[in-house]
């Protein structure tokens, strides 16, 4: 049989971004992601006839591609300068029109709950991507696409060659890992704004003591430059540390010029020097106030970004709005 009864160009077109997500949510690197999501049309092009679920196919080969490309992940890890964030990526790149296709295990009927979308928002969010940094491959494939994709644990079993019990226990285990690393309950969209533009208010007129406030007890900033940038080498914490730190950062870019998007599910500052991207920072909240401050530097990381947001008319750092 021919390469061309394999999964077609339309049928792989209509999954692609639902597999892109899952890459990407499993890698923390949307170059990665498109390499293996890549990789995976070409598998299945060759394919000798075309399966009967399409979707739990791809999908399949994707997360296997990624297990494979995570064995030689942890080395580059360990060798990287400095703390290590995922890539960022606009919110679109991940939520406009992702749901799951028809032939996925655990197949979503209807319109997306408000609950389910919030979800998947929160799934993208840098904390989240970070925790899953800690998990195994295996307990991170697990949990991705049995609470990001609502697969059930047979299909699961079936495409990481485990059993069913094995993948419930894998599953059980990720959760317990994040639950102890994640606030125990989420602040809502609009609440992510506002701490998000009153912490961009204080910062422009150096209030330290309205940016201390907003700080939640144990937060903590990031910053991520791999080396090729000028950043802190360490994660930053106290209030009183990253409050002095934010307070310098605008006096020194006093005049960037800015643009504010949603970037990983929540709001996020660009800053521009001349025309290129050169520092991204997003928070992630809580009720109990900001979480963790992020702030992406390296500009390899940067580069796809700015090339899908480029740069606006101008603006300035003090201000801080798009």
């Amino acid at each position: 049989m021919s390469a061309a009864a394999g999964v077609s160009v339309e049928c792989f077109t209509a999954h692609r971004r639902s597999l892109f997500g899952l890459a990407y949510r499993m890698l923390g690197s949307a170059a990665e992601a498109e390499d293996v999501v890549q990789e995976a049309y070409l598998r299945a092009r060759a394919a000798g006839e075309a399966p009967e679920a399409p979707g739990a196919y791809l999908a399949t080969i994707v997360t296997r591609l990624c297990l494979d490309v995570l064995k030689s992940a942890r080395a580059r890890r360990e060798a990287y300068v400095g703390p290590w964030l995922p890539e960022p990526v606009p919110t679109g790149d991940l939520l406009d029109g992702e749901g799951v296709p028809a032939g996925y295990p655990g197949e979503r009927a209807g319109a997306e709950s408000p609950a389910a979308r919030m979800d998947r928002v929160e799934s993208m969010s840098m904390a989240f991507l970070v925790v899953l940094e800690s998990l195994s491959p295996l307990e991170r494939a697990a949990l991705i696409l049995r609470d990001v994709f609502d697969w059930e644990f047979d299909a699961l079993a079936a495409a990481l060659g485990r059993s069913p019990a094995a993948c419930r226990q894998l599953v059980h285990r990720a959760r317990e890992h994040v639950a102890a690393r994640q606030p125990r309950f989420r602040a809502t969209e609009a609440e992510r704004r506002r701490l998000f533009e009153a912490f961009l208010d204080a910062a422009a007129r150096g209030d330290a003591g309205a940016l201390a406030a907003m700080l939640a007890e144990g937060a903590s900033a990031t910053p991520d430059s791999g080396g090729k940038a000028s950043a802190a080498r360490r994660v930053m914490s106290g209030r009183e540390r990253i409050t002095r730190y934010f307070i310098g950062l605008w006096r020194k870019g006093a005049g960037a010029i800015t643009r504010v998007a949603s970037i990983n599910g929540g709001p996020a500052l660009l800053i521009y020097e001349g025309t290129r991207l050169v520092t991204a920072l997003g928070l992630d909240v809580s009720p109990a106030g900001i979480d963790a401050i992020w702030i992406m530097r390296n500009p390899d990381k940067l580069a796809r970004l700015g090339a899908a947001l480029p740069l606006p008319p101008s603006r300035g750092l003090s201000d801080g709005r798009a």
